[in-house]
Parts: structure tokens; sequence; C-alpha cells
């Protein structure tokens, strides 16, 4: 069984992204997969300050934040699902904070590697609007030594809940199920 690790970057409490994310997480554990959830939003993050005292000093960043939990969750998984509502056809500030603040355990043969990815976006203006979101998701996962996308559900929706009865559920829980 694998270890999956669900991050919600929506600011918005129980949005389309994180009601597609709960499917998802619902599948893994129907299949005996651990899963743990974490809502970014939920977490204190700052940016990077583009210091590198974490390339120097052994990925020990400067900023004390929750960011140190993100991290050892982030390494211990053998799957991680990264889940974004699209703001101007990009990722929202939660998740790219995230992304950013993953430098001490990142590319160049870092702390994490050989990752399982599986990514999921909402937007109103459908499937041409997260397109974008999915090729920066797909640069970042590119950093990652040996770590691979697996699966990408688009959803389209906007108001809390449009999500629901959409095809994008049943993928979801598809890819949760078998991840």
């Amino acid at each position: 069984m694998k270890k999956v690790l669900a991050i919600v970057s929506s600011p918005r409490k129980g949005g389309n992204s994180e009601l597609l994310v709960d499917e998802f997480v619902k599948g893994a554990e129907k299949s005996g997969h651990t899963v743990e959830k974490v809502c970014l939003r939920e977490k204190k993050i700052a940016p990077c300050l583009a210091c590198e005292a974490c390339l120097k000093n052994g990925g020990t960043c400067v900023q004390k934040d929750d960011m140190t939990e993100v991290l050892a969750k982030l390494m211990a998984a053998d799957v991680i699902v990264l889940s974004t509502p699209v703001y101007y056809y990009s990722v929202c500030a939660q998740l790219k904070a995230m992304i950013d603040r993953t430098l001490p355990i990142g590319a160049d043969g870092g702390k994490m590697k050989d990752k399982e990815f599986y990514f999921i976006a909402t937007a109103a203006d459908g499937v041409h609007a997260m397109k974008n979101t999915m090729n920066d998701l797909q640069g970042y996962v590119d950093c990652i030594p040996g770590s691979v996308v697996k699966g990408k559900v688009y959803g389209e929706a906007f108001a809390v809940g449009d999500i629901k009865g959409k095809a994008a559920m049943e993928e979801a829980y598809t890819f949760g199920k078998h991840c």
C-alpha cells in the first residue's frame, strides 16, 4: 500500500477543487492506501525569500513556519495530489508559495524524488483555462528527479458545489482507487 498526501490549496473551504480531492481520497482509502489531506489555508507558509540558505545549510529554511511540517510530509509520501482552483490561468498563490518553498528538498538530487503525482484543477472557463495551470504543475514535477504525473483531473465549475454530479468527481475517485 502507498502513502498518499493530498494537498488542497484552495483558500475556500469546501470549494470545488477540495470536493474533487475528497473523492480522490475516498478512492485511495477504499483501496487500502494511507491518506493524509493537508489544507494549505490552515497553514502559515511565507513566500520563498530566494536567499538560498537552505542550499548551503543542509536543507533548513531560515523561515520558521508550517512549511517544515509540509516538507516532511512531502518527503514521506509515495503519491502526491496537488489541487488548485485556477486563478488567471495559473495555480493559486497558496500552492505557488508551497511549491517555491520545496527548494530545500527538490531538484538536483534533493531529498524528494521518485514520486507519483496527480493534478486536480478547477476553473469556470473550461478545460482550455486549465491547460496553462497543468503545464505549470508539470514543470514543477519535471524538477523532481524520477517523478511522474499519473493523472490529471479537469473540473469545470465556479460556485461552491458546482462540481457535484460532474464526470470529474468520478474521475477523481477512480484515480484515487487506482493510484
